[in-house]
């Protein structure tokens, strides 16, 4: 049986070009350690906290690629979710594909252009740990197509969605990142997503949806934002400015916790969150 729903966020890497030097940021900024694997398609560094697998870092095969945080969502068979995204009106980068025995692994882009992974678990699940400081925290999708975009993950996984209103009770762990004034956006530029079979409120949403408004350079793609949860949201950015990444957005209070959006020494860009204990 797999250890994540169809359709949860399972794992998260990294593409970068020098993985030496993403092992010294990580390590430092989350207290990551790491084992080094050879694939046959080339290396992985394995990013483990207290023993637990919380992330990976890939050595980029091109240049050219991005370098950029990847979410994998859990599919109980690759290949039909592939044809669900086709159908659906989303794009198949990546066909699925064994990686060893670890997992088979697809990459896809949906409607809007945000790209994904797809994860159907061989010997390794996923994430080992989350949820904790350290470890995956959370997911969201920021798009300028909202509709085609929830049409699209329903079809695919079944999410229902959820608006994240103000003052709601949220999941742990779930960040609003972006409150959208009722002058500047309709209500639901912000929707949680909730998985197939689970009731569709705030305290059972995996991930959420985004919309980048006019208040964004218009060159800014469509993409996922994948967060890491942190103990202390505003020592987070000190650290990662001491080993050379940057702050693209400054710690801010939520009600579902204080947030950072970063970028690390060789550019990947990812958020931070001390979720709120309050409630």
């Amino acid at each position: 049986m797999a250890a994540f729903a169809e359709g949860v966020p399972c794992w998260a890497d990294v593409l970068l070009s020098d993985l030496a030097a993403g092992r010294r940021f990580y390590g430092e900024l989350f207290g990551w350690t790491f084992e080094e694997i050879a694939t046959a398609y080339g290396s992985y560094s394995r990013a483990l906290l207290g023993g637990k697998d919380v992330a990976g870092l890939v050595r980029k095969p091109d240049g050219r690629m991005p370098t950029v945080w990847n979410i994998y969502f859990a599919a109980e068979d690759a290949a039909a979710t592939a044809v669900r995204i086709r159908e659906a009106g989303g794009r198949v980068i990546t066909p699925p594909v064994w990686i060893d025995e670890f997992c088979v692994m697809a990459t896809a882009a949906d409607p809007g252009g945000a790209v994904f992974g797809i994860w159907q678990a061989g010997s390794h699940p996923g994430f080992g740990r989350r949820g904790a400081p350290g470890s995956y925290g959370w997911a969201e999708v920021h798009t300028r197509q909202p509709r085609a975009v929830d049409a699209f993950y329903r079809a695919v996984f079944g999410y229902e969605t959820v608006p994240a209103a103000e003052g709601e009770p949220a999941a742990e762990g779930v960040p609003a990142t972006e409150r959208v004034p009722a002058a500047e956006g309709a209500p639901d530029d912000v929707v949680l997503w909730t998985p197939r079979g689970e009731p569709p409120d705030p305290r059972h949403a995996i991930g959420g949806r985004v919309v980048i408004g006019e208040r964004y350079p218009a060159e800014l793609p469509a993409h996922f934002l994948t967060y890491f949860v942190v103990a202390d949201c505003d020592q987070a950015p000190r650290t990662v400015h001491r080993l050379g990444g940057r702050v693209l957005k400054p710690p801010e209070d939520t009600p579902y916790g204080r947030f950072a959006v970063l970028a690390d020494n060789q550019g990947a860009v990812f958020a931070v969150l001390a979720p709120s204990t309050a409630g």
